[in-house]
């Protein structure tokens, strides 16, 4: 069959215009790019999720909206089970929330930010709207309250931030969904508020038009098993789950949950152990020549180098893979690491202080 270069008729040009996900997947001893647990599932853990496997009628239809999964989050975090919908990564859910309340109107994010909002605006056709991050990635306040004003959609806002890694004021995000309140849903992106010292869910308990998102791919280490979460009144969710597809978790993704969440005890560990290395890598970072690394509250910190090309592909060559975030708006120059386990995280450091150094000598800066 000889491939036809042009695409098919009837595709929305939305669709047509819009970028690809983009993602260049590189082989490395250490792979520090992706902001994932370096730590898989523990073996026991594995086991009992086998088992349950093992236990499940493979031709039969998972739970309609992974109601188990929903009771024991909703246990998990004190909340009606029906304020919690569950789908196969937050990914899906963050493309559930354009549909309800994008379509037609406007999806209104800050910038930089988590990528999937605007490529989500771009494919479903809402009018995307970015508002830059103020210096040290403040959060523009007035601005939002002057497009929360004039427009109606949803809201996105990734708290702690991605990918710069810092949080926002919990007083100016309540003054945001006050002003959100009659034309606009607000979704506050959790992903990675294990890490840090704040949690937003009581928004959501005191606003209707609000809802958190969190998932099981940082702190619980599922990356591989696509499982997201949000949290929000029951009156607001029940119309989410109208534009969530049926039985779209699957039996595999509900007995990794239910085993997880019955035996949950295991994230505090690795997430202390995430944060005492975050320190460690910021503090170390701080001290090279011509690096200058950010305050993070994620489980990743970005840096800025004087050249990202130079650094991110010396930093491959031995052995090191970190991600390029320098094509990104008021991120010139910024790469992003993940914290690793902590031989993972020196081998790092070694790389980055013999890079840091090449570097200074050759450009004459340090």
């Amino acid at each position: 069959m000889s491939p036809d270069p042009k695409p098919p008729a009837g595709l929305r040009a939305d669709v047509l215009n819009a970028p690809a996900y983009h993602f260049s997947a590189k082989s490395a001893p250490i792979k520090l790019d992706q902001n994932e647990s370096p730590y898989d599932l523990p073996e026991a853990l594995k086991a009992a999720v086998f088992k349950r496997l093992s236990e499940t009628a493979f031709n039969r239809y998972p739970d309609l909206d992974a109601l188990s999964v929903k009771r024991r989050l909703a246990a998990y975090h004190d909340w009606p089970d029906g304020g919690v919908v569950v789908t196969g990564g937050s990914n899906i859910l963050i493309q559930a929330f354009v549909m309800a309340a994008g379509l037609g109107q406007q999806v209104l994010s800050v910038a930089p930010t988590f990528s999937v909002y605007p490529m989500q605006a771009n494919l479903q056709g809402a009018k995307r709207i970015d508002v830059p991050l103020k210096a040290n990635f403040r959060l523009p306040v007035a601005e939002l309250l002057e497009k929360l004003k004039t427009g109606r959609g949803v809201f996105f806002l990734a708290n702690p931030a991605a990918p710069t890694g810092n949080t926002f004021d919990e007083a100016d995000i309540r003054q945001l969904c006050e002003a959100a309140r009659d034309k606009w849903l607000v979704v506050l992106d959790e992903a990675y508020y294990q890490f840090s010292s704040t949690d937003l869910s009581p928004l959501a308990r005191d606003y209707s038009h609000v809802a958190v998102i969190r998932t099981f791919s940082k702190a619980f280490g599922l990356g591989g098993v696509r499982l997201g979460y949000g949290l929000m009144q029951p009156s607001l969710a029940v119309q989410i789950q109208k534009v969530v597809m049926p039985f779209s978790v699957s039996a595999l993704q509900i007995a990794t949950a239910e085993v997880v969440l019955e035996a949950a005890d295991f994230v505090s560990g690795r997430v202390q152990e995430a944060v005492a290395e975050r320190g460690k890598l910021f503090s170390h970072l701080s001290n090279l020549p011509g690096v200058t690394p950010f305050e993070s509250q994620a489980n990743f910190i970005l840096f800025r180098v004087v050249d990202a090309e130079g650094f991110y592909e010396r930093l491959l060559a031995q052995g090191v893979l970190v991600r390029r975030q320098d094509h990104l708006p008021g991120l010139g120059g910024c790469l992003r690491v993940s914290v690793g386990k902590p031989q993972e995280n020196d081998r790092f450091l070694e790389a980055a202080k013999i890079v840091s150094e090449q570097l200074s000598s050759e450009v004459g800066y340090g």
